[in-house]
C-alpha cells in the first residue's frame, strides 16, 4: 500500500498593492453601488420585509398600550415615549440590520471569492462596502413607509437640539457596528461554508440585546448589565435613547464614544480573523 501524498500548503493570496486614497474610495463606492442595485432587484423580499416592519410596529404599540393599562407613566416614562421608541427602533433597525447581512458565505460556496481576491481592493473592504450599499437600498422604501409607520405607531421630535445633531452620528455609528458584526459572521464561512443556522441565532440575540424590542431601561439588572457589555446595544438602543433624550449632555458623548470604541475593536478583530481566513484559500496551479 502506497502512502498518501502529503497535502500541499495553501498559498496565501498576495497582498493588494497600496492604492491612492481617491482610487480606493472610488473602488469602494463602486462595490457599494453594485450591491445597492442588486438589492433593488429583490423587490418581493424587500416589500415583504417592510410589511413585517409595519406589523412589528403595530404589535409593539399594542403590547405597550396593554402593559401601561391606562397609566400615564411607568418608571417616569410616558406611553407616548414608549410607542415612539418602538416605532423609531423598528424603523432604524430596518436600515441598520437588513435581511441579508453579508454575501461572503455565498461567494465562498460558489468560489467567487477567488475573483474577489484578484481585485486591487482588500477583500474585507469590498464586502463591507457592499454590505453598506445593500443596507442603503432600504432608504427609499423607508421614506415611503415612514408616514404609515407614524400612523400605526407614534413619533416625536428630537428631545433637544443636541439630540437632533447627535442622532445622525449615532445612527451612522450603529450602522458601522452592525455591518462589522455582519462581516465577522460572514468570515466564519471560510471555516464552515454555511452560516444560515448561526445567522438565525445571531439575529435573535442581536435584536433582543440591542434594545430593539425592549429598551434597556426596562430590562432586569443582570440582563441589562449583559446588554451594556455587548456591542448590540450600540446598534438600536443608543441612537433611540439619544433621540428621545434618555441620554443627555455628557451622556451623549459617552454613548458615541462607546460606539467608536466598538467600531475600533470590531475592525481590529475583523482584520485578525481575515488574516487567518485568507490562509484557507487554496491557490490552484503555480
Amino acid at each position: 500500500m502506497t502512502a498518501a501524498p502529503a497535502p500541499t500548503a495553501a498559498k496565501t493570496p498576495p497582498a493588494s498593492p497600496r492604492q491612492p486614497l481617491g482610487t480606493l474610495l472610488r473602488a469602494h463606492l463602486a462595490c457599494a453601488r453594485m450591491e445597492f442595485r442588486a438589492a433593488l432587484t429583490y423587490r418581493t423580499a424587500y416589500l415583504s420585509s417592510f410589511v413585517m416592519m409595519l406589523l412589528q410596529i403595530w404589535l409593539l404599540t399594542v403590547v405597550w398600550k396593554a402593559l401601561y393599562d391606562g397609566r400615564a407613566e411607568v418608571d417616569g416614562l410616558g406611553l407616548t415615549t414608549m410607542t415612539a421608541y418602538a416605532t423609531l427602533t423598528t424603523l432604524q433597525y430596518q436600515l441598520v440590520s437588513p435581511w441579508r447581512s453579508s454575501p461572503i458565505d455565498q461567494r465562498v460556496r460558489e468560489g467567487k471569492v477567488a475573483v474577489d481576491l484578484l481585485r486591487p481592493v482588500g477583500f474585507p473592504g469590498q464586502m463591507l462596502a457592499g454590505q453598506i450599499g445593500w443596507a442603503s437600498a432600504a432608504v427609499p422604501v423607508l421614506l415611503v413607509a415612514l408616514p404609515f409607520a407614524l400612523l400605526i405607531g407614534a413619533g416625536q421630535a428630537p428631545a433637544s437640539t443636541a439630540a437632533g445633531f447627535a442622532y445622525p452620528v449615532a445612527l451612522i455609528g450603529a450602522l458601522l457596528v452592525n455591518q462589522l458584526l455582519g462581516l465577522l459572521l460572514g468570515l466564519v464561512s471560510f471555516w464552515t461554508l454555511e452560516v444560515s443556522g448561526a445567522l438565525m441565532a445571531y439575529r435573535f440575540v442581536a435584536q433582543f440585546f440591542s434594545g430593539a424590542l425592549v429598551p434597556l431601561w426596562f430590562m432586569p439588572g443582570p440582563v441589562r448589565a449583559a446588554a451594556e457589555w455587548l456591542p448590540f446595544q450600540a446598534t438600536a438602543y443608543t441612537p433611540a435613547a439619544v433621540y428621545l433624550g434618555q441620554v443627555e449632555g455628557p451622556g451623549i458623548v459617552a454613548a458615541l464614544g462607546v460606539q467608536l470604541a466598538w467600531i475600533a475593536a470590531l475592525g481590529a478583530l475583523s482584520a485578525f480573523v481575515w488574516s487567518r481566513a485568507r490562509r484557507r484559500v487554496m491557490s490552484q496551479g503555480g
